[in-house]
């Protein structure tokens, strides 16, 4: 029975999401949902760019394990970084007018910045979109009994098939009717527990530690790796085209700032619950953590719920999942055909344009399910991606927007150092976490390279000046 629901909800879902591609008509309809989302859809759009697999599989097994500091990057720093783009990213990027975020490098930069940060910010994606493949395939495995790796087919299947119909207006449409459902799904079955089981029995079982906040050793080292757990999402997907892509979705300005702050607030209080969930699961049944700490929520529901808690949860798990998962294609898709092979196509009209994005959709999915059926720890995906982009793109966003004589020698300097820096630094497993050294690799290429461009404009002001 429980099988027979989730495929309608499933249906369902996809449905709403095939339904919403008859609002595309052109490119900018396909990557942002024709920049037309009221306030209510757009809200749940960003509050929905992370809400899937990390955060109900990968943080909840995090918590359970490793208590209040395995969980500082997601959600903590997932909530910090949709903060601070409201705060001081949204209108300003809003306002520039553009399709994708690689577009702000081109017209803040020059064409090299912007083929260098499309490359980076393409290949930081494949990791995401894996984790969330994964993370299908756990799921029909415990609903459906398939194996794991053919879930992960089937799953991405689906996911690539209503993302290359409806891009961005399918992603929108179907992310509002998923967070409507696993938010009152999640407090439903909270509440549930609640009652079967009091929180302070669950609580009165952790270690006295288990809530610590801050690092137990006050050493500099600690201390930066501490540092460096908030600002993995929390600065690191700045600069992603999902993250942007939701935001610049907004019918206006002031609706893409209020969304994203108003998300991260909602991002911060609903992913607690799956929190919750699994010191819950953890307590009832410990065997979970032994079996895979990933499935500590899946199992607890199919073991101690009823039928009609076990459809809402699990349908709205997987079209949570899925959702996540349309939104991570679309963003490098639309990195890869707008700023990667436009330029090399002469002659492109819209239509050509919107055919291109979706031929990229199918590349970019099929190098992630490549990547979800040889790796299988979600959490792990999840950081490694923000990482990358954190060490090659964010300090020449930053830069650009609130620099105003930084420039494009500067900005490939940044990116090349930092993330040469970054991988010299896992090759030699620093003790100190290697994306802070990449970070600080990219503010020194930052201020390396700006002398550099500056004779090149001087040179060019000169050329121009002697044909004058």
């Amino acid at each position: 029975m429980l099988i027979l629901f989730v495929l309608l909800y499933l249906l369902l879902n996809i449905g709403v999401g095939v339904w919403a591609s008859r609002r595309v008509h052109n490119t900018t309809d396909f990557l942002l949902a024709g920049r037309q989302l009221p306030f209510y859809i757009s809200t749940a759009v960003v509050f929905a760019t992370w809400f899937g697999s990390e955060t109900l599989l990968g943080a909840s097994s995090e918590f359970a394990a490793h208590g209040l500091l395995g969980v500082i990057e997601d959600p903590f720093g997932a909530a910090l970084c949709l903060v601070l783009v409201g705060l001081f990213f949204s209108k300003k990027l809003y306002r520039m007018n553009l399709l994708t975020m690689g577009d702000y490098y081109r017209v803040r930069y020059n064409r090299t910045t912007e083929q260098i940060a499309a490359f980076f910010m393409i290949i930081s994606y494949f990791g995401w979109i894996a984790a969330q493949m994964v993370a299908l395939g756990i799921v029909m495995n415990q609903v459906f009994g398939i194996s794991t790796p053919a879930g992960i087919c089937i799953g991405s299947f689906i996911v690539v098939g209503y993302t290359f119909l409806g891009g961005m207006w399918s992603v929108s449409v179907t992310d509002f009717v998923q967070t409507v459902m696993i938010i009152g799904g999640l407090i439903f079955i909270s509440w549930e527990l609640i009652q079967e089981a009091p929180l302070h029995r669950v609580t009165a079982t952790l270690p006295a530690d288990f809530f610590r906040f801050v690092p137990e050793q006050r050493n500099s080292v600690s201390w930066l790796n501490y540092f460096a757990l908030w600002i993995t999402i929390g600065l690191g997907s700045i600069p992603q085209q999902d993250v942007f892509q939701r935001v610049m979705s907004a019918k206006s300005e002031g609706i893409a700032v209020a969304a994203s702050i108003g998300a991260g607030f909602l991002y911060l209080t609903v992913a607690f619950m799956p929190l919750m969930l699994a010191l819950y699961a953890k307590l009832l049944y410990p065997e979970l953590m032994q079996e895979d700490a990933q499935l500590l929520v899946p199992g607890l529901i199919l073991r101690s719920s009823s039928l009609v808690v076990q459809v809402l949860f699990f349908g709205a798990l997987i079209s949570a999942i899925i959702s996540t998962a349309s939104g991570g294609i679309l963003a490098p898709a639309s990195i890869l055909s707008e700023n990667m092979l436009r330029p090399l196509l002469k002659n492109l009209d819209d239509d050509k344009l919107l055919l291109l994005s979706r031929i990229s959709v199918l590349v970019v999915a099929a190098v992630s399910l490549g990547m979800a059926l040889t790796q299988s720890n979600i959490y792990e995906l999840v950081s490694e991606s923000s990482a990358l982009s954190l060490v090659s793109l964010f300090v020449p966003l930053v830069a650009g927007m609130f620099w105003r004589k930084t420039n494009a020698a500067g900005a490939v300097a940044s990116m090349l150092l930092g993330m040469g820096v970054w991988l010299l630094a896992l090759y030699q497993e620093t003790e100190i976490n290697p994306m802070l050294y990449g970070l600080a690799g990219s503010i020194a290429g930052l201020f390396l390279g700006q002398p550099m461009g500056r004779k090149v404009e001087q040179g060019k002001e000169l050329e121009h000046h002697h044909i004058s």
